[in-house]
């Protein structure tokens, strides 16, 4: 999601299929101000929920149930981005890729609260710095797959011009988010439930 979605390839398709001037919800805006109002927008969600979600993943022994959620959401949301194509599809464009974003920052919530409870202190740095160079490793080599069929379509099968190689590319980050992560679901460990009888949660 990181370099295919939020840097390498959505951002350019989102500004060449929208036209500069677009209307969304009775305003008119250039498409790389309502670009960056759909980031903002998704951050701005991110940054009112995560002081509730980092609550409940401190506090309950759901972590691995809401990370599940979070990649699932990021996943459709990617996956969902093949059906935008244009002014004509603009709301495929903007909700998915707002869901998306946000799903991609409240997984990582639990991502991280995960760390403390599967490695000793002393290699929690180690072991992050790992599991996030396994992480861009896979997201390069996507990438470079995804940057090949969009950059030679001919290749396969797919018409000069055509959008399709980029929606593609949509398709396989959500199929690659989640079918990766079943790794991680099968291998963590049950969390800690550190208050059980814990109330008013919220």
């Amino acid at each position: 999601y990181s370099l295919t979605i939020a840097t390498a390839v959505f951002p350019i398709y989102f500004v060449k299929v929208v036209p500069k001037e677009v209307g969304f919800l009775g305003f008119n805006l250039t498409n790389s101000a309502l670009y960056s109002y759909c980031v903002s927008f998704a951050f701005l969600l991110v940054a009112l929920v995560s002081p509730l979600l980092s609550g409940i993943a401190d506090y309950k022994d759901s972590k691995k149930s809401f990370m599940k959620f979070f990649v699932y959401l990021g996943s459709i949301s990617c996956i969902a981005l093949f059906f935008f194509s244009g002014q004509s599809s603009i709301f495929m464009g903007v909700v998915p890729f707002v869901l998306a974003t946000f799903a991609f920052a409240g997984s990582l919530v639990f991502y991280n609260a995960y760390l403390h409870e599967i490695v000793t202190p002393d290699r929690m740095d180690a072991v992050s710095a790992r599991g996030f160079s396994m992480g861009y490793i896979g997201s390069v080599i996507l990438l470079i797959i995804n940057l090949v069929v969009i950059m030679m379509p001919s290749l396969f099968g797919i018409p000069e011009g055509s959008p399709l190689g980029t929606q593609l590319a949509f398709v396989s980050v959500g199929g690659w988010w989640a079918g990766f992560a079943q790794i991680t679901f099968r291998a963590l460990p049950a969390s800690q439930n550190k208050h059980p009888n814990s109330k008013g949660l919220i």
